[in-house]
């Protein structure tokens, strides 16, 4: 990593960049940005030019985590890269890992306009895509034939229709999908489930612990050849995060990632005139933080011996991640903070991981997950 162009890549995109994007509809710029990544990403001189400059390699970042290895533990989650077009370009932007997704069995336009927008004092996005992406079949195609410099998950859900709102119809769709990607030849590391998404129309609940049970027993006869994480929510009482945890505990589920987007629009760090402006969707970024962080306390508590913690949410700098990986997150995803920050960022938050690992005595990272905690 080059210190230098990292300070004039942080200096352009605050100044320039940053405050022209933020004069243009955000989702004609994510559209635009998402398609330029992925023409850079089919050029191997800039990925070899841009990892020279912004891949972060210290064996203290290094880790293995249910049997797959990741260099840093800062991933893309999933939510960003839903048409599949960012696994080349992201190695070179210094990205340990990323979620593709999510990802459903038949193609799916989301929801109405608009789907997403900005909170700059409130440090958010309203996110309202309702599961936006090509579908299954489509996916698969587009990364036939691809190979994966870092670990690439997919991130997979309920077709959001009105086909699949009764709990046989939501359990079929999704085991579709899993069923799909099994028989891919395509390289994933690991695969998500999201059960949290607030953004769909009406459909079965898989919250409740009978529903969670009855999907994951589809899932598990399929003999999953990658870890499989749950995609958890971040607004729903304590008892029902536990619930989840301990029906996860008893299927072939190698942990859970917390969380999605915040759906209570009263917490403090939203403020209420930003909120005013959107009457639908839900939020990311800064009113997510506290939650997942005490949601991540509290299954590290629960279940930190069984399910690896992958934690998401509020992402700003190497303090939050480091934080999350403290209260017992083995890995860190963000979307937010990208946006906010600049694409800089991860190499910035994996430079002052390592400072802030040596600087509390830790050889390895996995040394410090969970070190502000302990599991029951």
């Amino acid at each position: 990593m080059s210190k230098t162009v990292v300070k004039i890549a942080r200096g352009f995109y605050q100044r320039l960049a940053k405050p022209i994007f933020f004069n243009f509809n955000p989702e004609a710029v994510h559209t635009h940005v998402v398609r330029l990544g992925e023409k850079w990403g089919s050029r191997p001189f800039f990925q070899r030019r841009a990892a020279r400059y912004f891949d972060v390699k210290d064996p203290v970042l290094r880790q293995t985590v249910n049997g797959v290895t990741f260099s840093n533990p800062i991933g893309l989650a999933a939510g960003f890269d839903y048409e599949a077009r960012l696994t080349q370009v992201l190695p070179g932007m210094g990205f340990g890992f990323q979620s593709i997704g999510s990802i459903t069995a038949k193609p799916c336009a989301g929801n109405p306009s608009p789907q997403l927008g900005r909170l700059p004092r409130s440090r958010s996005l309203m996110v309202n895509k309702g599961f936006r992406n090509l579908g299954i079949g489509e996916t698969l195609k587009k990364l036939q034939g691809l190979s994966f410099a870092r670990p690439v998950g997919i991130s997979v859900g309920r077709t959001n229709n009105s086909q699949t709102t009764s709990l046989e119809a939501s359990v079929e769709d999704i085991v579709a999908s899993f069923k799909a990607i099994e028989v891919s030849s395509v390289p994933f590391s690991y695969y998500e489930l999201n059960i949290s998404c607030p953004n769909l129309g009406k459909g079965a609940s898989f919250y409740e612990a009978k529903n969670l049970s009855l999907l994951l027993q589809r899932i598990d006869s399929l003999r999953p050849s990658k870890p499989l994480y749950i995609k958890m929510p971040i607004s729903q009482p304590d008892q029902v995060v536990q619930s989840i945890l301990a029906v996860a505990t008893q299927h072939k589920v190698s942990g859970v990632i917390i969380g999605n987007v915040q759906t209570d629009r009263s917490v403090p760090s939203l403020l209420p005139e930003e909120v005013a402006k959107f009457s639908m969707g839900n939020f990311s970024g800064k009113p997510t933080q506290e939650s997942s962080d005490y949601l991540i306390d509290l299954a590290y508590r629960q279940v930190g011996q069984k399910l690896t913690i992958i934690g998401c949410g509020g992402v700003f700098n190497a303090e939050d991640a480091y934080r999350k990986i403290r209260r017992g997150a083995s890995l860190v995803q963000l979307i937010t903070g990208l946006i906010y920050e600049g694409p800089q960022v991860v190499a910035e938050i994996n430079a002052d991981l390592v400072k802030l690992l040596k600087r509390d005595g830790f050889k390895n990272i996995s040394a410090a997950v969970g070190c502000d905690t302990r599991p029951k």
